[in-house]
């Protein structure tokens, strides 16, 4: 057992020290054994968690998750402090550093009164304090790490500001048919390799769309799959309703029902407006 004073109200001190003392001899054994490895996946789950949260609008499962993202960083921290390379501390004052830096317009003399002027200093700054010469350095920067989705959107994005774009949101949609064409000719073919190409090609080409027509392609998707889960969720009781198990039926039957579905969540819509 450690020699730990409880209080009434933890600070962010409390935290860090928590965190080292869980680390420490007579801490915890799991704790102990934890590398950035082994929790990597928990930081994403936790944030994903907090985004939830923030879906749902719900404050207080908010604060418990933005605690839990906290508790992320103060173990990332306190492993690094453990090799002697950074402490709390220096994260802290690196990223107060860059935002003072980022915003020349608040805290230095550069005039910039909308927010496109505020992205575009942004921007020049990020390139030159990242080492950053080229366009193509700015899209190497991208996280591989992102939902595919949201990275090829970025992508797409910092691709723009070099003027590598469709001129307009209609050549955009129109290129999607273009490679559809071509997976088309693909899947025709046999050709395996080439039909995971131009899928992805595919995806890519319906995320610049999406980007010229002011659309999230992460949060289109989950939208999507989101409604496709209500829609089978109906489906499936309505299938249940006849006394049928879904895997018994054809496609063709299940299509009846999954139409049946449809029209039962547009009038419900109906009913709501």
């Amino acid at each position: 057992m450690v020699d730990y004073q409880q209080k009434k109200h933890y600070s962010i001190d409390d935290l860090i020290e928590i965190v080292k003392l869980l680390r420490g001899e007579g801490g915890c054994p799991w704790d102990r054994e934890q590398t950035h490895e082994s929790i990597r996946s928990d930081f994403i789950e936790e944030t994903c968690e907090a985004i939830e949260a923030i879906d749902l609008k719900d404050t207080e499962l908010l604060r418990e998750e933005l605690g839990d993202v906290l508790l992320q960083v103060v173990f990332h921290c306190r492993i690094e402090e453990e090799n002697g390379t950074f402490r709390f501390d220096d994260v802290c004052d690196e990223i107060c550093k860059k935002l003072i830096i980022r915003h020349p317009h608040v805290f230095g003399d550069v005039l910039a009164d909308t927010t496109d002027q505020v992205l575009k200093n942004w921007d020049a700054i990020k390139m030159k304090t990242k080492g950053q010469e080229t366009y193509t350095d700015t899209l190497n920067s991208v996280a591989k790490s992102l939902p595919a989705l949201m990275r090829a959107q970025k992508v797409g994005k910092r691709a723009m500001r070099a003027g590598m774009d469709f001129r307009s949101a209609e050549d955009a949609v129109a290129c999607i048919s273009a490679e559809k064409a071509e997976l088309d000719k693909a899947v025709a073919n046999k050709d395996q390799e080439n039909i995971e190409e131009e899928i992805g090609d595919l995806l890519f080409s319906c995320v610049n769309a999406a980007r010229h027509l002011g659309v999230n392609a992460e949060l289109a998707l989950k939208a999507s799959t989101e409604k496709f889960i209500k829609r089978f969720a109906i489906t499936e009781e309505l299938t249940s309703a006849d006394n049928i198990d879904m895997k018994d039926l054809s496609i063709e039957e299940l299509d009846k029902y999954w139409d049946k579905a449809k029209l039962i969540i547009n009038s419900e819509g109906t009913k709501n407006d």
